[in-house]
């Protein structure tokens, strides 16, 4: 029997040990996670009754490989969930499926919001070119808007920094409105020293000119065919009725069911390679070193952590490593009695809340980056979502910088500050309880030694028993069902002996928005 090393309890790494137990009666398999948590990012947080998604997560994918593998650890639902029933909306149910009333192991059907909050006002994320958008902004700034559209239109710039991408796609005024401010709170650099890549992997094809395509064809007879028209946004996602972390649990039992074993509070250190091949790890556990012996060995780890940790490195391999940049995060819980938001759309919600899953502050007046609402993620999310409503407030910070040591206390100060300044809450008094949770490396970062990523893959290919996978295991901002698919690939590789790597690498670079309908 062969020994398969897993690093990392998330959803890559979950889903190579559940992948590779499925699939092949060879390996062994052995989980390494460095927290007491399952799931990663993707985990659910429980604290007093209410949940937290850290980081928010659509169960929606293009990669029907991985909509079937959600759907085998967790059912769609088959009957209303709360508040569908009391607000008695129609959603697509399965036959036969759970109800989440009754049964906890159930998938829900969720309505797709998420929108801007700039001045104010709600406008639509990603930007729409729509009558909506024209009358928030006003005359004079669509006028501008238009012209410095026109003009790089004209003119376009280089594309050699994220500045540079965004002005192409949308021009300097939609660009300083929705994205300068935004992207320097979100990665603590402007967007002029940020390399285009992340830019052009979150926003894929969608630009000004686009949008104008699309409604151009729209309005010609006989042109409406695939070829021509933009495809639209999805309309709704599935979620588990208790979060993400739900579903990463229930996997996390399915490996075990199969002979897996999961260490938790185990964090790798070393990673001794010996030639072309690496031949042992070092993990600290409860005070004790232990060293473990493998066949092949996939990292969900941080590249940074993962290299460091080699014996015989190269130097120049090693500084690049070590320069790669992460941003780290806050997220501050609030438990209120209401938002002073009105709810304009024509969607229903319990207590008339805006329908919004994520809210993006694109006010450079406060620090706050994004607000949750943990209500319409799922009613079940809430221990009384009739009378409360339970929002996470998420602030990117980096590690060791002065607002990642702030204190609780202080932290839930600053953030309720920040809603009275926003007007989204009336007085302190609307927050009943809080909550705090910080995230180390959430966001690889696409500046500093990143342009030498390459160098780095290609050296880290050339130990041939070892698959890195995973957001962090790749650094690359891959959304939860890009990371699953990089286990799809790399377990597929190990179970045919394919050598060449190249497709691992390769998820996740196709042109076409995430959240895209096919």
């Amino acid at each position: 029997m062969k020994k398969a090393i897993i690093i990392g309890a998330g959803p890559a790494g979950l889903t190579a040990a559940y992948e590779l137990l499925k699939k092949s009666k060879e390996y062994e398999v052995l989980v390494l996670e460095e927290s007491q948590e399952i799931g990663g990012i993707s985990r659910t947080v429980r604290y007093n009754g209410n949940r937290m998604d850290i980081g928010g997560h659509r169960f929606f994918s293009k990669d029907d490989r991985v909509t079937r593998w959600w759907e085998q650890i967790m059912p769609l639902q088959g009957k209303p969930s709360y508040d569908d029933k009391v607000l008695g909306r129609t959603l697509p149910l399965k036959k036969g499926g759970p109800d989440p009333e009754k049964e906890d192991l159930v998938m829900l059907t969720r309505n797709r919001v998420s929108r801007i909050y700039y001045k104010k006002k709600f406008f639509d994320y990603p930007i729409k070119l729509n009558a909506k958008l024209f009358l928030n902004m006003g005359l004079a700034d669509t006028i501008v808007a238009g012209c410095s559209y026109l003009k790089t239109a004209v003119a376009r710039k280089p594309e050699d920094s994220l500045e540079n991408f965004y002005i192409n796609c949308f021009g300097r005024k939609l660009y300083s409105m929705f994205f300068e401010g935004y992207t320097e709170k979100l990665w603590g650099r402007h967007p002029r020293e940020i390399a285009p890549d992340w830019g052009a992997q979150r926003t894929k094809g969608l630009s000004v000119m686009g949008i104008l395509k699309d409604n151009l064809v729209k309005l010609l007879p006989g042109k409406q065919d695939k070829k021509h028209v933009q495809t639209s946004l999805i309309e709704e996602f599935n979620y588990p009725k208790y979060g993400p972390g739900q579903l990463w649990e229930t996997a996390a039992a399915e490996v075990e069911k199969m002979g897996g074993e999961i260490r938790r509070g185990c964090k790798v250190t070393k990673i001794n390679t010996v030639g072309d091949r690496i031949e042992s790890i070092v993990y600290e556990c409860d005070g004790r070193e232990e060293t473990v012996v493998g066949d092949v060995f996939i990292s969900s780890m941080p590249v940074k952590d993962l290299v460091a940790g080699m014996n015989d490195v190269p130097k120049d391999k090693a500084e690049i490593a070590a320069g790669l940049p992460y941003r780290d995060f806050v997220t501050v819980g609030l438990l209120v009695k209401k938002l002073n938001m009105k709810n304009e759309t024509r969607l229903k919600t319990l207590n008339n809340i805006v329908p919004d899953c994520w809210i993006y502050v694109q006010d450079t007046g406060v620090k706050l980056g994004r607000i949750q609402i943990f209500n319409n993620w799922s009613p079940y999310m809430v221990a009384d979502p009739k009378k409360t409503v339970w929002i996470g407030l998420e602030y990117f910070c980096s590690e060791g910088d002065k607002y990642w040591k702030l204190s609780e206390e202080k932290w839930v100060k600053y953030a309720t500050a920040e809603l009275l300044k926003m007007g989204v809450i009336s007085s302190e008094g609307d927050v009943l309880d809080s909550h705090r949770e910080r995230v180390k490396k959430a966001y690889p970062a696409y500046f500093d030694t990143y342009e030498h990523m390459d160098e780095l893959i290609s050296y880290l290919n050339g130990f041939r028993n070892l698959y890195c996978v995973g957001r962090n295991g790749q650094h690359r901002y891959n959304n939860m069902d890009h990371s699953m698919a990089t286990s799809f690939e790399a377990v597929g590789n190990i179970i045919s002996g394919r050598e060449d790597k190249k497709n691992i690498w390769s998820v996740n670079t196709e042109k076409e928005y995430h959240e895209e309908k096919k």
